[in-house]
């Protein structure tokens, strides 16, 4: 347990608060907006390198590395599961949008990614997805239903997401604090990067 008040973060790393939220029932849809020339691929068997291009463009302005600093073979081993399912937000013959569902677990769904390119981002096209995301996983034909659907998100996440998983349905259930090696100080991102977070070097 981290002792109340100041803790300092060594230089060289980040530190965010990660909220988890949860649903356990599916919740009334909200409103459905119309996104003309955009459509919802489902990509059966993810490149990786396909996968690590989309990754790298919808999330980092806000220092998404995870999957970036993952081994090919262990990567490609997630995209193939049968059980994991990868959504592209499709514009102008483009990936443009992640949405990535986990059923890896008994009786649950993560909602693993979700995100769009910073161009797809305030035309309702967020909505849009997490309208499908909810459905997709609350409804998934040939398996058992789930009873809950689940994500996580941090501090240095967009501002707007935490309250927009809120209102699409998810509760928040549990906070936690990480702490990790800043992507930009190990090359796995550009030192350009999420210029809104300072880098400290050691």
């Amino acid at each position: 347990m981290l002792p109340d008040g100041y803790s300092d973060v060594p230089a060289g790393k980040l530190a965010a608060v990660v909220t988890h939220l949860e649903m356990r029932k599916p919740p009334q849809l909200g409103p459905d907006p119309e996104q003309p020339g955009i459509t919802l691929a489902h990509v059966e068997t993810p490149d990786t390198a396909w996968y690590r291009d989309l990754y790298a463009r919808v999330g980092t302005d806000w220092l998404w590395d995870s999957r970036l600093r993952m081994a090919e073979s262990d990567l490609a081993a997630i995209l193939t599961n049968p059980d994991v399912e990868v959504y592209a937000v499709m514009k102008d013959g483009r990936a443009e949008g992640l949405l990535e569902l986990d059923f890896r677990e008994e009786g649950a769904c993560e909602l693993a990614f979700f995100g769009l390119t910073p161009a797809m981002v305030g035309n309702g096209t967020g909505r849009w997805l997490m309208n499908r995301a909810i459905a997709r996983a609350w409804s998934r034909e040939g398996h058992a239903p789930i009873g809950r659907f689940w994500v996580h998100t941090c501090t240095l996440d967009s501002p707007q997401a935490l309250n927009f998983y809120i209102r699409s349905g998810f509760v928040p259930v549990k906070r936690q604090v990480e702490v990790f090696d800043d992507p930009r100080l190990t090359g796995v991102l550009p030192e350009t990067a999420a210029p809104q977070v300072p880098i400290l070097r050691a």
